[in-house]
């Protein structure tokens, strides 16, 4: 076999690869014509063998392959077949990879009934003899012989605190993004014990979705303890409104006619006086108004009465009326 692997210039995989017919055959007779297809292709396995690739026409086996594999012993000796296997393709339909019974269950999947063991070293437990960084875990460490065997551990804190703060009643969902507040400050919020009561506690509104779960001290919901509403109309109303429907009209009844006229003349008599009522005179102040000087050698003319003017006036016109008489 060394000699093979040293001294092969080729010749060994180009006799592989040209046995086809032989890996045919083969499968022909473990499988039968009517469950084999064409040739797809070879692989090689290593120096001194391949294998032949035939399309599988199994029902229930979409996309599988034959698989032949041959070899040879010798650059003198005859090709032969080491095995045939039905083998998935590219494009074949296969399970899922196969996972432990204790990994697949989930939550929720334990029923009435079943018991689900813990491992011999599970992580999430330490004895409760063990010293702890959390009081409520130190206070049930003298349970030992009485009480617990085990009690949480770190990494299960951890663990837990994790799960919880992304899961439904966790600060990211939906419900809590639309809440008005938050359940670190809500009266129906009753903390955990222990260090995980710093982010954590149980909720007891029996309105609330997370009534009896532990909730995210971030968590929210509508039914938040602090919440007021104002109830008012839907409708804006102005401060101040006049309803005119609520308001009666009547027309004033008509004066007489006769008790209208006097009313009437005495309405017009003020403004009659006011149209009479002569301008304001103006006021001059005499201290201020110029006097007109008067000579000194003027003579003084004698002050005529007026009963003396109106005398020689008649006297006058009598004359005149007794010369027009006589002619």
């Amino acid at each position: 076999m060394t000699l093979l692997l040293t001294l092969d210039d080729g010749s060994i995989q180009r006799k592989l690869a040209e046995a086809v017919d032989l890996a045919r055959a083969a499968v022909l007779e473990d499988a039968g014509a009517e469950q084999v297809g064409e040739h797809v292709g070879v692989d090689s396995e290593d120096a001194v063998s391949a294998s032949h690739l035939f399309e599988a026409t199994v029902t229930g086996y979409r996309g599988w392959r034959w698989s032949v594999t041959v070899a040879l012993a010798g650059e003198d000796e005859p090709v032969t077949v080491s095995e045939v296997v039905l083998i998935p393709g590219p494009d074949a339909r296969v399970a899922p990879a196969w996972v432990p019974w204790d990994r697949r269950v989930q939550a929720g999947d334990l029923g009435v009934g079943d018991i689900f063991p813990t491992e011999k070293d599970d992580p999430r437990l330490a004895p409760a003899y063990l010293e702890s960084d959390d009081p409520a875990v130190e206070a049930v460490a003298k349970e030992t012989g009485l009480g617990r065997v085990h009690v949480l551990s770190r990494h299960g804190r951890l663990d837990a605190a994790a799960r919880w703060h992304s899961g439904e009643f966790g600060p990211r969902s939906d419900m809590a993004r639309s809440a008005p507040d938050v359940c670190g400050s809500c009266g129906f919020f009753v903390p955990l014990a222990g260090s995980l009561s710093a982010a954590f506690g149980a909720c007891t509104n029996d309105i609330s979705p997370a009534d009896g779960h532990v909730v995210d001290v971030e968590y929210g919901c509508g039914a938040h303890s602090e919440i007021e509403v104002e109830v008012t109309s839907s409708v804006p109303v102005a401060e101040l409104v006049y309803d005119d429907s609520l308001m009666d009209f009547e027309p004033a009844p008509e004066a007489p006619a006769e008790a209208a006229e006097p009313e009437a003349a005495e309405a017009a008599e003020p403004e009659a006086e006011t149209e009479a009522e002569p301008a304001e005179a103006t006021v001059v102040d005499e201290s201020e108004a110029p006097v007109a000087e008067v000579p000194e050698t003027a003579e003084v003319q004698p002050e005529v009465e007026p009963e003396a003017v109106v005398a020689e006036t008649a006297d006058e016109a009598q004359v005149e009326a007794e010369s027009a008489s006589e002619h």
